[in-house]
């Protein structure tokens, strides 16, 4: 699925109520009884479909604190949008850049904001997870995390960048298993054939 709030037409800092409103403007819109007998129905249907999704997800995201469908949020390159967001409009505007995949200008403005708050750090991480700075990524969570223990986005990202770098050790252990046994084997080949 696409950006929900994207799909919505309304930005990450919307209200609920602003949600509301641009949900039902779309339903009113897309709905499947207003294309009977039209060559368009199954298009509609399928809009449909995706705005009850992201409304779905917008509501989810914001009463469970977490949302996955898109793959964005609750993992370290993700953001959790505005439900844990600080009300900082220049934070606002770098989640959804990173929601848009605007890595860079997201740090632009990362990197001329005079505020170094948890939320900060949390950014960084995900810019720097999105670029592959593993290392970067995982110092700016444990920042943020020190910085505000409480924050479930903050720990979630952390705890989830530390099982992503585990699976990754244990797939180098899994290699280095395989590659020593392939030295040991072309040994006892080379041994044999002597």
């Amino acid at each position: 699925m696409n950006d929900p709030y994207t799909v919505l037409g309304v930005s990450a800092s919307a209200s609920d109520e602003e949600i509301k409103r641009a949900y039902r403007e779309l339903v009113k819109k897309y709905h499947p009884d207003n294309y009977n007998n039209n060559p368009l129905a199954d298009l509609a249907e399928a809009k449909m479909k995706e705005i009850n999704e992201a409304y779905d997800a917008i509501v989810k995201m914001r009463t469970q604190g977490g949302y996955q469908a898109s793959g964005n949020y609750g993992n370290p390159g993700g953001t959790g949008g505005a439900h844990y967001s600080s009300g900082s409009p220049a934070f606002a505007q770098v989640r959804q850049l990173l929601n848009q995949g605007n890595i860079m200008e997201a740090e632009r403005i990362l990197r001329t904001s005079r505020t170094n708050s948890a939320e900060w750090y949390y950014l960084m991480g995900v810019v720097s997870y999105r670029r592959g700075w593993l290392d970067d990524a995982r110092q700016n969570f444990m920042t943020a995390c020190n910085m505000d223990p409480g924050n479930i986005e903050y720990r979630q990202a952390m705890n989830n960048m530390g099982m992503q770098m585990n699976r990754g050790a244990y797939a180098g252990n899994d290699m280095a298993t395989l590659c020593t046994t392939m030295c040991c084997l072309n040994c006892l080949c080379n041994s044999c054939a002597n």
